[in-house]
């Protein structure tokens, strides 16, 4: 018989925000050490009450008009009770009754076409703390606690794993370009629910949720085992299948009950009274509007319509930094092909030798605009502007008093490269009886010898072209 797997994804994305959601702590990733961005808020401390971060709820309805959702006008908070060492108030801050973000799809082009992933809600709450285990004892790192974070809850509408990494890779790309999350370091969490069903069949089977995933390669073989785990239970018995709550293990590759799982009256959900609720007027969504970022799949297309390739607009996509960086860099005059191979060749070459990544890349986008102009005009040539790209990056200088202090400004005139490859054909008789003998490396020393000597300056292909005469006349 054959089975269909049946996912849907419960996402969290920590904001990107200055502070936490009710209090004014810094976020946890301003944390050197444990427990040093906590004031009694956020610690649970009596008598202290939340106070609402405006900030997120902007980035909540960004999230929610980038996945087509519903924005409420009017959303409020509940909480969530369960006990748990790293809950210091013994419930979380969430939204159950009236969530910010409602009825979102996103869609998603498959090996298989085009998939529709329903989007049934998007909701903020506040993170718990950490728990960090060691030896005999346990401790509890309290940073995490009360920053922001938003969960997409979707309809059970994904069939594979391929779907859901290119949704969670889409998120990511959409959340990144529009400043919302960064989406890494654990700041993108995934709750996997899945059952499998004979195929062609409209019941569910018994569901499992897979807890707190944040490696895309993890998801995907956990969706893998605990789809073969439940159809081997139905088809051999190997086990009785009930609704829990699970693990996935990186090292054994293998999933493990932790509990069973809880249903929304375990909860104890009430309304959060220390909240009022917050109302969403014209006039503030439409400010949120104005300030949306281009769409992630229009910037895609018009990436592709400058001749960018399908591998670079992956590349560019998903990293808001570089991607700024680029049309930043096209909006003072630059080709967008060429501005797009001078950072993702060019640049990510020369911070690579350095161990770095294009995360570590600082140029600004008028320094690199300059360079590119100076070789398109032809002021300098590649070779000379791959140099005072390198010391731009390293030395952050002035790419234009570079190139004068270093001679590289200098348009080289037709005689004097003619002058010099004579010189450097005179010097090497034996290259040139090599190279005649049929030896084609000694015209690339000669070549090589030449450029050396022009430090950088003249274009190599009138170069090559006046070498290859002068050695068809000697």
């Amino acid at each position: 018989m054959n089975y269909e797997i049946v996912i849907g994804l419960e996402t969290h994305v920590e904001l990107e925000t200055k502070s936490k959601i009710f209090c004014s702590c810094g976020g946890h990733s301003e944390a050197n050490e444990p427990n040093d961005c906590v004031c009694p808020a956020c610690s649970g401390m009596p008598g202290m009450l939340p106070v609402m971060n405006k900030r997120v709820v902007e980035l909540a309805v960004t999230a929610g008009l980038m996945l087509n959702c519903n924005i409420n006008r009017y959303t409020t908070f509940d909480k969530k009770n369960y006990y748990y060492p790293d809950l210091p108030c013994a419930y979380q801050i969430t939204q159950l009754n009236h969530p910010i973000c409602t009825d979102g799809c996103v869609t998603l082009n498959t090996s298989k076409g085009k998939r529709d992933i329903r989007i049934k809600q998007i909701h903020m709450e506040e993170d718990a703390g950490k728990l960090v285990h060691g030896g005999k004892s346990s401790f509890v790192d309290f940073n995490r606690t009360s920053v922001p974070l938003i969960e997409i809850v979707t309809q059970p509408d994904f069939h594979s794993a391929e779907e859901v990494v290119l949704y969670l890779n889409k998120l990511k790309s959409m959340f990144r370009s529009g400043g919302i999350s960064e989406c890494e370091e654990g700041a993108m969490r995934c709750d996997v629910n899945i059952s499998v069903r004979p195929e062609g069949s409209t019941e569910y089977g018994v569901r499992t949720e897979i807890k707190n995933m944040s490696s895309f390669e993890a998801i995907e073989k956990a969706i893998q085992y605990e789809a073969q785990r439940h159809i081997d239970a139905i088809e051999f018995e190997t086990e009785e299948l009930v609704q829990e709550t699970r693990r996935f293990d990186d090292a054994s590759g293998k999933t493990f009950a932790m509990r069973n799982k809880e249903t929304e009256a375990d909860y104890r959900y009430f309304p959060d009274a220390n909240l009022m609720p917050i109302v969403i007027d014209d006039e503030w969504l439409e400010k949120i509007k104005s300030e949306m970022p281009e769409a992630v799949d229009e910037k895609a297309e018009d990436y592709k319509q400058a001749g960018i390739s399908d591998k670079e607009i992956d590349m560019l996509i998903s990293n808001n930094k570089i991607s700024k960086l680029l049309d930043d860099t096209v909006a003072l005059g630059c080709n967008a092909k060429d501005a797009a191979t001078w950072i993702l060749t060019d640049c990510a070459g020369v911070l690579r030798k350095d161990g770095k990544t294009l995360a570590d890349l600082t140029i600004t986008a008028e320094k690199l605009a300059a360079i590119i102009k100076m070789v398109a005009s032809g002021d300098i040539n590649r070779v000379a502007g791959k140099k005072v790209l390198i010391a731009v990056i390293e030395q952050d200088v002035d790419p234009v008093e570079f190139c004068k202090a270093q001679g590289l400004d200098r348009k080289v005139d037709t005689s004097a490269i003619e002058a010099i490859i004579a010189q450097k054909i005179a010097e090497n008789p034996q290259a040139v009886a090599d190279f005649k003998a049929g030896k084609e490396k000694a015209k690339q020393a000669l070549f090589g010898a030449c450029m050396k000597e022009l430090k950088g300056a003249g274009d190599p292909a009138i170069i090559k072209e006046i070498l290859d005469k002068k050695l068809e006349n000697s």
